[in-house]
C-alpha cells in the first residue's frame, strides 16, 4: 500500500474519556489544558494559579507529584479548590514513583504516567535482549503497573499513557532504537497491560522537542491505534474494545517568547489540521497563563479547517518519516533555490520596496529575492491539464499553488508536491491570497507556523513566502523563525528549555534569559535548559550543551547527553556553562565586542 499523507473530514473519531466535571475525545470539543508552575507542597500557591487558569479559559489542570508526600498534598489542594467553588479536572503528573501514582489516583481525575520512567531508570545501557528475557520485562512491568491499573479503574479515574521522546527506557532503545516507533511501542506496552484489565480510560501523548520526531510519532501513533481497530466503515461506532482513544498533543520543551509559539504551533497545528488531537498544553518557559492564549488560537484555527472540510483527503507521500523532496537547483532572480540549497525567504515587490531602505539594520532577516523577479509559476494541483503543463517544460521552474485553488493550505501543497515533476522546486505560502485583510498577529503567526511549519517537516518546500503578515519586518523575521524552529535552516543559536513546574529546581524564566544574553550570537549551536533530570539527558540528546538542574541550588552541565560537570553552585553555572562552550571550541566573540 502506497504510504499517505491523511486529512480526515472534521476530527479522527476516538473514544470518549471522562475526567471529572469534562471530558475529551468522541464528540467533545478539543480541550485546553496546562501545568502549574507551583510547588505542589505550597498549596496556597497552587490554588491560586489553578484559579488564574480557570479562569483564563483552562479546562484541565495538571500538577506534579514527584513523591508520595507531594501526591498527598493534592487532596488539601483539591479541597481548597472546590471551597473556593472551583471544579476543574485535576491530572496527577508522575515520573518514577509508582507509589506516588497510587497516592495520587485517590485524589485526582487523571493521573499521567511516563512510560519510560515509571518502573524503569534510564542508564543509557546497551544490550542485547533475547525475546524471552524481553518478555521477562514486560512481566516486571505488569506487575508495577497493574495495581494502579486496577486502582483508577475503581475509582473511575482516567489515565494519560505520555511518551516522551527524552525519557525512552534503555529497553526501548536497545530494541526500537531513538525513534517514533520506538515512542510508539513505549505507550503500547502500557496500554496492552491496561486492556488486560478491561481498563479503557486512557489517552495517548507522543511529546518531542523537535517538531518532526513529534509529529511523525503522533501519525505513527494514530495508524497503529486505527490499525488495531480493524477496518471499521466510516460512521460505524466504536466498539467497546476499540483501540481508538483520544489523543493529547503538546511540543515538549518549545520554550519562550515567538520562537516557543512557532514550535509548539507546527507541531501542534499541523496535528490539529490533519484532524489529530483532542487536547493540546501549549508548554512555554512563561508563566503558565501566557499558554492558554496560545492553546486557544491554534484550537480555532484547526476548527476553522474541520469546519471547512468536507470529505477526507488523502495524498501521496510518507507520513512517518523525514527527507527533503528532491529537485533540481534553478535561478530564482539570481538566488540558487532547490537541490541541497538552503530553504530560501522570499518577498513581493511591495514589501521589498517597503524593506530596501533599512536592510542593513535586518540583520539576518533579510529578503533573499522578490517573485516578481523569479519566473514563478502558480498552478492550481487540482487542475490536472496545468499540471501536466509544469511537467512538459523543458526547464525546471519555481512553482507555488495559484490563489485560485479552493484547497486548504497543507493539503493543497502536498497534493501539488505528489503530482509536480520531481525537478520543479517548490515555493511554500502561508496563505495562498496575498490580498487578505490584516488580522491579529497571534492567529497570523500561528496560521503561518502551522501551514509552512507542517510542510517543512513533511519535506516539502525550497522556498518560503510569508504574506499573510502585513508588517514587512514582521514577515521576514516569522519566516526565518519558523525555518528555524522546523530545523531546516539554522541561523541562530537554539535553545531547547522547559516550562516550569513543581520539579523544577531553579528559576527557568530567569536562567532562561541569562543564558541567552550571554549566548545569543553563538549561531548554529544548540543549548538546552532543563529545570530537573526527568526528561532532561534523553530530551537534549541532540543538544549541543545541556544546562540541567541536578538538586536544590545545584546545576549539572552536558556536552550532548554526557554530564561532565556536577553540583556546581547556580550562581557560577551560567559562567561555568560558557566555560564549557568554550573549552569545546564552540564559542566566539560577540562582532564588535572586546575579548575578555
Amino acid at each position: 500500500m502506497t504510504p499517505v499523507y491523511q486529512t480526515f473530514a472534521g476530527r479522527r473519531p476516538s473514544r470518549e474519556v471522562r475526567i471529572g466535571t469534562t471530558a475529551v475525545g468522541g464528540s467533545q470539543p478539543i480541550r485546553v489544558q496546562s501545568m502549574l508552575t507551583s510547588d505542589t507542597m505550597n498549596t496556597e500557591a497552587c490554588v491560586r494559579e489553578t484559579l488564574g487558569l480557570v479562569e483564563a479559559g483552562c479546562e484541565i489542570v495538571r500538577i506534579t507529584a514527584p513523591t508520595v508526600k507531594d501526591a498527598k498534598n493534592l487532596a488539601n489542594i483539591r479541597a481548597a479548590l472546590q471551597a473556593a467553588g472551583c471544579t476543574v479536572p485535576l491530572v496527577a503528573d508522575i515520573h518514577f514513583k509508582p507509589d506516588a501514582a497510587l497516592e495520587a489516583a485517590l485524589w485526582v481525575d487523571k493521573v499521567r504516567i511516563n512510560p519510560g520512567n515509571f518502573a524503569d531508570s534510564k542508564k543509557f545501557a546497551t544490550r542485547e535482549y533475547t525475546d524471552a528475557e524481553y518478555e521477562a520485562e514486560i512481566g516486571r512491568i505488569r506487575d508495577r503497573f497493574s495495581p494502579l491499573v486496577k486502582l483508577c479503574k475503581g475509582r473511575g479515574v482516567a489515565m494519560r499513557i505520555g511518551t516522551n521522546h527524552g525519557s525512552l527506557s534503555d529497553r526501548i532503545m536497545n530494541r526500537y532504537g531513538d525513534t517514533p516507533l520506538g515512542m510508539v511501542e513505549s505507550a503500547l506496552e502500557f496500554a496492552r497491560i491496561a486492556r488486560e484489565h478491561d481498563y479503557h480510560d486512557l489517552v495517548f501523548s507522543m511529546k518531542a522537542s523537535n517538531p518532526k520526531v513529534m509529529i511523525q510519532a503522533y501519525r505513527l501513533l494514530v495508524a497503529r491505534l486505527d490499525g488495531l481497530d480493524g477496518e471499521r466503515l466510516p460512521g460505524a461506532p466504536l466498539s467497546p474494545s476499540s483501540w481508538s482513544y483520544p489523543i493529547h498533543l503538546g511540543v515538549t520543551e518549545a520554550g519562550d517568547s515567538e520562537d516557543g509559539r512557532i514550535k509548539s504551533a507546527i507541531g501542534i497545528g499541523s496535528l490539529l489540521m490533519d484532524g489529530i488531537g483532542d487536547t493540546i498544553r501549549v508548554s512555554l518557559t512563561e508563566d503558565s497563563i501566557h499558554e492558554i492564549p496560545v492553546a486557544q488560537a491554534l484550537v480555532a484555527l484547526a476548527e476553522s479547517r474541520l469546519a471547512s472540510t468536507r470529505q477526507p483527503i488523502s495524498t501521496p507521500g510518507d507520513p512517518f518519516s523525514y527527507s527533503r523532496r528532491a529537485s533540481q537547483k534553478i535561478s530564482a532572480a539570481g538566488i540558487p533555490v532547490g537541490g541541497d540549497e538552503l530553504v530560501r525567504v522570499g518577498v513581493r515587490r511591495e514589501t521589498y520596496d517597503k524593506l530596501s531602505h533599512k536592510l542593513a539594520g535586518l540583520g539576518d532577516f533579510q529578503p533573499e529575492f522578490v517573485l516578481e523577479d523569479a519566473a514563478l509559476l502558480e498552478i492550481d494541483p487540482m487542475d490536472e491539464s496545468a499540471v501536466a503543463a509544469a511537467n512538459a517544460l523543458p526547464e525546471p521552474r519555481l512553482v507555488t499553488v495559484a490563489e485560485t485553488c479552493t484547497l486548504d493550505v497543507i493539503p493543497a501543497f502536498r497534493l501539488l508536491a505528489s503530482r509536480l515533476d520531481v525537478r520543479h522546486p517548490i515555493l511554500l505560502k502561508d496563505v495562498l491570497r496575498h490580498d487578505l485583510p490584516s488580522g491579529d498577529f497571534l492567529p497570523t503567526l500561528l496560521a503561518a507556523a502551522s501551514h509552512i511549519g507542517a510542510l517543512l517537516c513533511d519535506g516539502i518546500g525550497d522556498a518560503v513566502l510569508v504574506q499573510g503578515e502585513k508588517a514587512p519586518g514582521q514577515s521576514l523575521r516569522v519566516a526565518y523563525n519558523i525555518l528555524q524552529a522546523a530545523g531546516v535552516r539554522i541561523f541562530k543559536t537554539d535553545y531547547v528549555a522547559c516550562p516550569s513546574c513543581g520539579r523544577t529546581l531553579f528559576n527557568l524564566q530567569e536562567t532562561t534569559a541569562r543564558i541567552k544574553a550571554s549566548t545569543l550570537h553563538l549561531k548554529g549551536v544548540k543549548i538546552a535548559i532543563m529545570g530537573c533530570i526527568v526528561n532532561g539527558p534523553g530530551e537534549m540528546a541532540d543538544a549541543d550543551f545541556g544546562y540541567v538542574g541536578g538538586a536544590p541550588g545545584k546545576v549539572n552541565l552536558y556536552v550532548g547527553k554526557t554530564p561532565v560537570k556536577f553540583n556546581i553552585p547556580e550562581a557560577e553555572a551560567v559562567d561555568r556553562l560558557i566555560d564549557l562552550i568554550k573549552e569545546n571550541g564552540r564559542w566566539f566573540e560577540p562582532v564588535g565586542s572586546t575579548p575578555a
